[in-house]
C-alpha cells in the first residue's frame, strides 16, 4: 500500500470502552480495539491536519484477557466516587495502516509533500511516537516499535472466526468529511485467524449524526510544513 506503515503496540492494560457502559459509571472495554481508538494511536506517533491516516487492518497477538479494579473516578460534583473498570489485560496488536491528503482541506495544500510526511512518519514509529501513546484511555500507557504485520506467532492463527458483534466504527469529524457535523460510525467486525480488516470510513453504512459542529482553520502560521520539520532536524535522507 502506498505511504503505509506497519508496527506493533502494546502495553499492559487497555479500555477501549464500549459506549453502553459509560452511563453507570461501571466501564468496560470491547475486546479488541476500534478503528478510532488505532488511528488515534497512529496520529500520536505523527499528526498533521495535511493527512488523514487510515488503518488497514490490526493482528491481535495475545489471547483476550480482561482484568476488573476498582477505582475512584473524580465526581462531577465534586470529590471522588467509586466504580468497577474492566480492562484487556497484557495486550499486543500489530497495525498496517497508511495515509492520504485530506483534500477537505484546501488551506493545508501548501503541506502535500508526500515523500517527506512518509519519511517523518517512519522515523516517528522507530522513535517511538512523537507524543504519548494511550491504549484507549490516560491511564493504560502504550509502547510503538516497527515490525513486518504478520511475522511472528499469534495466538489466533488458525483459530478461525470470531464474530464480535455491533461495535463503534469511528468517528466523522467536519475537517475530514466537508460536512458540518460530527457523526459516529458503526459496524459489525468478524476477526479471521487473529486478523481485523478494517472498512474505510466511508464504506460503513451505519452512521449517525450526533451534533453540527464546524472545523478548526489552519494555515501556514501555525502549522509547520514538512518541508521546514525536515529542515528543522537537519536532515533530508534518513531511511
Amino acid at each position: 500500500m502506498r505511504n503505509s506503515v506497519e508496527f506493533s503496540v502494546y502495553g499492559d492494560y487497555a479500555l477501549f470502552t464500549d459506549p453502553l457502559t459509560k452511563l453507570g459509571g461501571e466501564k468496560l472495554s470491547y475486546q479488541v480495539p476500534t478503528y478510532q481508538a488505532i488511528k488515534g494511536i497512529c496520529e500520536s506517533i505523527y499528526w498533521k491536519p495535511t493527512i488523514l491516516m487510515i488503518v488497514d487492518e490490526i493482528r491481535v497477538m495475545k489471547a483476550i484477557r480482561m482484568e476488573s479494579k476498582g477505582v475512584r473516578p473524580i465526581d462531577y460534583s465534586g470529590g471522588n466516587t467509586l466504580a468497577n473498570y474492566t480492562y484487556l489485560k497484557d495486550v499486543h496488536y500489530q497495525v498496517r495502516c497508511h495515509f492520504e491528503f485530506n483534500m477537505n482541506r484546501p488551506d493545508m495544500a501548501y503541506d502535500r509533500n508526500e515523500h517527506k510526511h512518509h519519511n517523518i512518519l517512519m522515523r516517528s514509529v522507530k522513535a517511538g511516537g512523537r507524543r504519548d501513546i494511550f491504549l484507549g484511555t490516560r491511564e493504560c500507557q502504550g509502547y510503538v516499535e516497527p515490525c513486518r504485520f504478520g511475522e511472528g506467532e499469534s495466538y489466533y492463527d488458525d483459530y478461525g472466526k470470531i464474530h464480535l458483534g455491533t461495535m463503534v466504527h469511528g468517528i466523522n469529524y467536519p475537517d475530514e468529511t466537508g460536512r458540518d457535523q460530527l457523526e459516529v460510525r458503526l459496524w459489525q467486525p468478524v476477526m479471521k485467524d487473529g486478523i481485523i480488516s478494517f472498512p474505510r470510513p466511508e464504506e460503513c453504512s451505519q452512521v449517525r449524526v450526533i451534533a453540527e459542529m464546524q472545523p478548526k482553520r489552519f494555515d501556514s502560521s501555525d502549522v509547520e510544513s514538512a518541508d521546514q520539520l525536515l529542515a528543522s532536524w537537519g536532515e533530508e535522507e534518513y531511511l
